[in-house]
């Protein structure tokens, strides 16, 4: 009888040991970390972005941890490629979820991937905040899903208004991406924005992704003499085209959004962007507290001024540990809640939630200068 007391102690035991520890690593937090996971690209035609974002992570990860952590806990970004692939991001997240068992997730950086990964971070109640997902269908997914950067509906609207009141452009050609979410929603935003402006779209041309040569779209478009020519679409696929256009004659100043932070714009483009205007969420320039606090301590990291994907992605982050350090808690509904009654200020601005769970934030108007190969402030816009 002694005996089999001493078993069913043992047995209790046990079992108490595996629920504890059940208990420990549920919602991303085991017994000394918490584990958020990073879905960025950091291969592909776009790897700049991925690697500027996991820095600007690995550099917010240092800040915390050397300070304590959250609650006593150390921070664990565990990163995931998606090469920019709607099919890869959902695999990676999903390994995110059931296998790393990750309290949140951060990203993924492009509108394509995050509206691909946004519905199963939802049924898995597992918050998603995307620093760069500029498409407004990504929040659309549910009340587990965030961003911390402004949206398209916006950024379209700045550049057109900037091309009617700064440049006093009467009119304006579209080249876009009809495969992607970022580049065929930018277009339509801007396009509405620009006529209700007063400004006369003379052509509209699509392309499909990864495409490399644009030439016959750009012949279609050269003997309208657009103003200006919109490009919504990444650092890569713009440097191309902007070389193509030119190479043809055509003079049209060149508009685009955030997808062009990348110093590897000039690599691709080179001569063939100077002068270009793009909306972005942060300028190197800015002479806040916050940012030259942060470029201070990204170049002592990294050697190098860090771009708009690696604040926006820092800033996420940061967003997401400040909620998940007062919720006190690493499980989704907890970090939801903090989320959702979030008010601070980050890198790149001010950030608040508005019903749709979008920042609502400014915009700057950047100009690309390449015989600095830099982006020259133009100005800051409110929302």
């Amino acid at each position: 009888m002694f005996k089999k007391k001493i078993a069913l102690g043992l047995t209790a035991l046990m079992l108490t040991s595996i629920f504890s520890a059940c208990d420990a690593s549920a919602g991303g937090s085991s017994s000394g970390t918490i584990k958020i996971g990073v879905v960025v690209p950091l291969t592909g035609q776009i790897a700049a972005y991925g690697t500027s974002a996991r820095n600007g992570l690995n550099l917010l990860q240092a800040e915390v941890n050397n300070k304590g952590g959250i609650n006593g806990k150390k921070v664990k970004f565990i990163y995931e490629d998606d090469e920019n692939k709607p099919a890869s991001a959902v695999n990676v997240g999903q390994k995110l979820i059931n296998d790393d068992k990750v309290a949140a997730i951060i990203g993924p950086l492009t509108s394509t991937c995050a509206n691909s990964l946004a519905p199963i971070a939802q049924r898995n109640k597992v918050p998603m905040v995307t620093g760069t997902g500029t498409n407004p269908k990504i929040t659309q997914a549910g009340d587990y899903i965030y961003r911390t950067c402004f949206i398209d509906p916006f950024q379209g609207t700045v550049v057109a208004k900037y091309a009617n009141k700064n440049l006093k452009a009467k009119t304006a050609a579209i080249l876009y991406d009809n495969g992607n979410d970022y580049s065929k929603g930018l277009a339509e935003y801007f396009e509405k924005a620009f006529k209700s402006s007063g400004g006369k779209i003379v052509d509209s041309e699509t392309y499909n992704t990864n495409d490399q040569d644009f030439n016959a779209q750009l012949t279609k478009i050269k003997p309208k003499n657009p103003d200006v020519l919109f490009l919504p679409d990444y650092y890569a696929t713009v440097g191309m085209i902007a070389k193509q256009a030119r190479d043809q004659g055509i003079k049209a100043t060149f508009l685009g959004g955030d997808g062009w932070d990348s110093a590897d714009l000039f690599k691709v483009g080179g001569d063939a962007v100077d002068g270009a205007c793009f909306s972005d969420h942060y300028s190197a320039k800015d002479t806040s507290a916050e940012v030259t606090k942060f470029i201070a301590s990204y170049k002592k990291k990294y050697g190098n001024t860090p771009d708009g994907m690696a604040a926006l992605n820092y800033d996420a982050g940061k967003v997401l540990i400040q909620c998940i350090q007062k919720a006190g808690k690493t499980d989704g509904e907890s970090i939801k809640k903090a989320l959702k009654t979030y008010s601070g200020t980050v890198v790149s601005g001010k950030i608040k939630f508005d019903k749709n769970r979008d920042a609502v934030k400014a915009a700057v108007i950047l100009k690309a200068n390449s015989k600095n190969k830099d982006f020259d402030f133009i100005e800051k816009v409110q929302p």
